[in-house]
């Protein structure tokens, strides 16, 4: 498959990773184009639009780390809400598609909206990122202040909190532990399924 940018279609081969030039009106004239679809995944930064079409791997990793937090979420009694796909955007300063994003602390703050305002809106409490093809950078989430990031790369999960004006590594403020469950659950996964590691946390969490 070719790589094809054009005003009537835009096609991209799995795995790749595109940047162009561009500004906030180039990045809206293709987030239009692109519609609902779900493929290639867009993104803006300053001067520059990102194109990435996931690979497989990507999005199995992504429906388990969801799931993962939603059974830990659900342990804890937790209220929440969770979105997939969604896209963050501040005009002429960013615009990104988390994997997934829970809202956990600030849940009332969404609950029955249709559209969330990301300039006046709370942003949600933890976002979930796969990073397979180096498309993934924690800074574009600087602007929204998500106060938690997963990055999952190299099978390992990575864990940002912001800390003032700036993302540090550290452990998860919801589940302590969540990196040593995550690493148990893709070795099961990539073993048999991701519906067994379901099983083993909630049998572990029991």
């Amino acid at each position: 498959m070719h790589t094809i940018i054009t005003p009537e279609r835009i096609e991209l081969p799995p795995g790749a990773v595109l940047k162009l030039l561009g500004n906030w009106q180039d990045y809206q004239v293709l987030s239009q184009q692109l519609g609902d679809r779900p493929f290639p995944r867009i993104k803006y930064r300053p001067g520059e639009i990102l194109l990435m079409t996931p690979l497989p791997e990507h999005g199995r990793d992504a429906s388990l780390l969801a799931d993962i937090a939603k059974v830990l979420l659900d342990h804890l009694e937790q209220r929440y809400d969770s979105f997939t796909p969604i896209t963050m955007s501040l005009p002429e300063v960013s615009g990104i598609e988390p994997d997934f994003c829970f809202y956990i602390e600030n849940w009332r703050a969404v609950v029955g909206k249709k559209r969330i305002n990301w300039e006046f809106d709370p942003p949600p409490d933890l976002a979930i990122e796969i990073d397979v093809t180096s498309y993934t950078n924690i800074n574009d989430y600087l602007p929204y202040k998500v106060p938690e990031v997963w990055l999952l790369k190299n099978k390992q999960l990575i864990v940002y909190r912001l800390q003032g004006e700036n993302y540090v590594i550290t452990e998860s403020n919801y589940f302590p532990n969540a990196k040593e469950i995550v690493q148990q659950c893709l070795q099961i996964a990539n073993e048999q399924t991701t519906s067994e590691a379901i099983r083993w946390l909630r049998s572990f969490l029991r």
